[in-house]
């Protein structure tokens, strides 16, 4: 396992639950709308910069959720005329949950609830969707487990770690639809609440 400094630690050790992680990202984090082109933040460097999107913030939850003795997962999900989205997942007992950064309010955390992973990719369904009101989301990848990165320095590097993201877009991924499923469009009050605290 990479090393943090002791004043990262410091940073670290109050977030003892899952749910403290998340309000870390939504708090302490400003969104990142790449100005400066793509990153893909390391847990260190996210926390020097306080900036993150969602592979940079799933990358920091997955390695807060491994301090705690959480294995470090993450969930891809693919979408259609959308951007894809990455999550931080986490077992308790038998039920998962799920810890993401996101410009849409629906598309964040998960109460341990879900009985599978299919279960709680489908709790994002209804919340992800595009400014044309579509509804996205088509598949999701297998849990992947960080520790396959540590030869990297995934939470730690200075560089940032694209062998994740690129990985990700790489492996099997599994259909949520039939080919001919036909879907309406999001209406005014759940597309007006995924907007709250959005940046533009």
């Amino acid at each position: 396992m990479n090393a943090f400094t002791r004043a990262e630690r410091a940073v670290l050790r109050p977030l003892n639950r899952p749910e403290k992680i998340q309000r870390f990202l939504d708090e302490e984090l400003a969104y990142d709308k790449e100005p400066d082109g793509p990153r893909c933040r390391s847990p260190r460097v996210t926390l020097r910069d306080l900036t993150a999107h969602c592979m940079s913030g799933a990358l920091f939850a997955a390695a807060a959720l491994r301090m705690l003795g959480y294995p470090p997962l993450l969930l891809d999900l693919e979408a259609v005329r959308d951007d894809d989205h990455v999550l931080a997942i986490f077992r308790a007992g038998k039920h998962w949950g799920a810890i993401g950064k996101s410009n849409y309010s629906g598309l964040r955390f998960r109460e341990p609830v879900y009985r599978n992973i299919r279960e709680l990719v489908m709790s994002y369904f209804e919340h992800y969707y595009n400014p044309e009101r579509e509804k996205t989301l088509r598949t999701y990848s297998r849990p992947v487990n960080l520790a396959r990165f540590d030869s990297i320095s995934w939470m730690t590097s200075e560089e940032d770690p694209w062998a994740i993201p690129e990985y990700l877009c790489t492996i099997p991924h599994t259909p949520l639809l039939r080919a001919r499923t036909r879907l309406t469009l999001v209406d005014d009050r759940l597309f007006a609440a995924g907007l709250t605290g959005r940046l533009a």
